[in-house]
């Protein structure tokens, strides 16, 4: 009896330290899960409206051409704050894999500076080259008002910043993976916003020098050697 109360309590500690060790974790990324939860609240929000008003509601805050003529301040931050596809659990995973590391390494103010760069500077240049094209006669007039919203371009420059945290050889490969997965789609059939994964992911390496001073790059070599260990 003794020894199954004992078992019963080393498992509640473990749990414990373990639960204090995401505690703990959160609270050294704050920006990434304040947004998280920002976005939490909007997603939320959004499976409570019917679906004309939804895409209604979210072209007001859309980054397209017609909404950044009139209102771009508000919709550059507005359309941060929502997901499109009404689906937040994935956004845990990649804010948690990319985000956190990036806010860990980078520090706040820093990891916000290239989610805000990253974000704008794609929205506004991709917006731009959809205009062009408008008026050139290659893209709909109605392209105006397309549907632009999302936190992926914030996301695409973080996941190349984080390009510098990685030592040599590796950060080569990572490099070449993020090439491919924000180039690809843009070679296979581009649209404005595969030109805006690109652009962000490309101002996200762009800020190499956000990066200095931030401690030694990670070596997945050392840290297979210290598990084996």
């Amino acid at each position: 009896m003794d020894r199954t109360i004992l078992a019963c309590v080393n498992r509640l500690m473990r749990i414990d330290r373990g639960l204090g060790g995401v505690r703990a974790y959160i609270r050294s990324a704050p920006g990434t899960y304040v947004w998280l939860a920002v976005l939490f609240l909007t997603t939320v929000a959004l499976h409570q409206m019917s679906p004309e008003f939804e895409h209604h509601f979210l072209r007001q805050r859309s980054t397209n051409i017609h909404e950044l003529s009139h209102n771009p301040v508000r919709v550059l931050v507005a359309s941060a704050m929502w997901i499109d596809s009404g689906n937040w659990f994935p956004y845990v995973v990649l804010y948690t894999v990319f985000h956190a590391s990036a806010e860990h390494w980078l520090g706040t103010a820093r990891w916000l500076a290239v989610c805000a760069l990253a974000h704008i500077l794609a929205s506004l240049i991709s917006e731009l080259a959809l205009l062009v094209a408008i008026r050139n006669g290659v893209a709909p007039h109605t392209a105006v008002n397309t549907l632009d919203i999302g936190v992926s371009y914030a996301l695409a420059g973080v996941i190349a910043v984080l390009t510098y945290r990685i030592a040599r050889p590796w950060r080569y490969a990572y490099l070449t993976a993020v090439l491919l997965v924000f180039g690809l789609p843009l070679a296979e059939g581009p649209t404005f916003t595969d030109l805006g994964h690109l652009l962000a992911a490309l101002i996200g390496l762009a800020c190499y020098p956000l990066t200095r001073g931030r401690g030694k790059a990670w070596n997945p070599k050392e840290t297979l050697a210290a598990l084996r260990g």
